[in-house]
């Protein structure tokens, strides 16, 4: 059994909203470097059962991709309460998504909230 999970627009913003992790993975059929990187995000799924794995394909979800302005494929995302804390293309060796994984584990929210916040408050007075 796969231990990700199909991301469509009808599921995404409850998958989202009611995990606190949330991987993504956003490619297609025909993209090389996506079928390469398949087995590596799988394995990672299967090494992290408390994480969520979800996949988009970007050909049945263009509206999904659109959103999140995904340019090239396979770009990983990374959603932690809500916020998207890591967002890269390309197909990634198991060491490095390994270690990408650890990173975002380890951040803490109040101060990402409060970085977010105060770049917010920036833009506003430099309008």
């Amino acid at each position: 059994m796969s231990s990700t999970v199909e991301l469509t627009k009808e599921n995404f913003d409850e998958t989202v909203s009611a995990n606190d992790f949330v991987l993504i993975d956003f490619w297609a059929a025909w993209c090389g470097p996506c079928r390469q990187f398949a087995p590596v995000y799988e394995k990672a799924a299967t090494d992290n059962p408390d994480l969520v794995f979800g996949k988009v394909d970007t050909e049945a979800q263009p509206e999904l991709a659109a959103a999140f302005g995904i340019q090239s494929i396979p770009t990983l995302m990374i959603v932690r309460d809500k916020v998207a804390v890591y967002a890269q293309p390309g197909a990634l060796p198991e060491a490095a998504l390994a270690d990408i994984i650890g990173q975002a584990r380890k951040l803490d929210m109040d101060e990402v909230r409060k970085s977010i916040a105060a770049q917010e408050a920036q833009k506003g007075t430099a309008e």
